[in-house]
């Protein structure tokens, strides 16, 4: 049964017997290539004593992979319609939680003992939110190897000269990586963009200094409020600082008060945190 999800003709079958339509509002393309499947699983690096968080199993391509080689897979499903399908389909080492990721990850995450991962084809309009509460949670995972936007992927690993606010905001909990570029056509329904595999090993809490992480992000989110704009604008209005005093503070950590938002290093961010008191 498992290696027949690989068939889109299966898949159709599967969509009809449980009278679903692949929602675009729950990103829902299925992922059809088994080698994709194995590159996934062989860079999350997966053993027998790991916890494994999944979001957005579907009917399972991924999902049956993970529970071969993980201990616990726990994955999140949204679409109720596919209770019955997993009912039939339980694995003992296999838990399904019911709801929206968004809301029940939080919490849940509390729950399971440090060192846990997440391996995920995750919907893509939902990607820089589950990223964003993954790394954010007070038992972070150890590693995060999901399916995402090319696009996406490309931003979040972006080097000086072309971060973001998402970029900072990853790169600031974690070391993204992307592993593999993923084509269109490994995918039913084809998706109109590609995709790419995106690895992130998080940072322990203690590698990431003492800084506040609410006032960090209040001045990278001041700082990329208008990327055209040098940034001790946007900082002096965003933050109600005076210029100069950010001026002076921008010459001493990078060595130009003209500096933009885009060309700062993490490194960078953390020394304006401490400074811009």
């Amino acid at each position: 049964m498992y290696q027949n999800l690989f068939k889109p003709t299966y898949l159709k079958e599967l969509c009809q017997k449980y009278n679903l339509s692949p929602s675009k509002k729950y990103g829902q393309n299925y992922l059809v290539s088994e080698g994709v499947i194995d590159k996934i699983i062989n860079i999350a690096e997966l053993k027998k004593t790991d916890t494994v968080i999944e979001i957005g199993p579907g009917f399972g391509v991924l999902t049956f992979a993970l529970a071969e080689k993980a201990g616990k897979v726990i994955s999140f499903e949204i679409e109720r319609k596919l209770e019955d399908y997993w009912k039939d389909n339980k694995k003992d080492n296999l838990e399904i939680v019911w709801g929206n990721a968004l809301r029940e990850l939080t919490t849940y995450s509390l729950q399971l003992t440090a060192g846990y991962k997440v391996v995920a084809n995750i919907p893509y309009q939902i990607t820089s939110n589950i990223l964003r509460v993954l790394l954010e949670a007070e038992n972070k995972p150890k590693s995060i190897t999901v399916m995402v936007q090319k696009e996406v992927a490309e931003r979040i690993c972006a080097k000086i000269g072309e971060m973001s606010l998402l970029a900072v905001s990853v790169q600031y909990y974690g070391e993204p990586k992307i592993i593999s570029k993923v084509s269109k056509g490994n995918f039913w329904p084809s998706p109109k963009v590609d995709s790419a595999i995106l690895y992130i090993k998080t940072k322990a809490s203690q590698s990431m200094g003492v800084i506040n992480d609410e006032r960090f992000f209040d001045i990278v989110r001041a700082g990329f409020k208008n990327k055209r704009k040098q940034l001790w604008r946007n900082l002096a209005i965003g933050l109600d600082l005076e210029k100069d005093f950010v001026k002076k503070v921008l010459q001493e950590i990078s060595g130009n008060e003209k500096i933009r938002a885009q060309d700062l290093s993490i490194d960078h961010w953390r020394q304006l945190t401490t400074k811009l008191k």
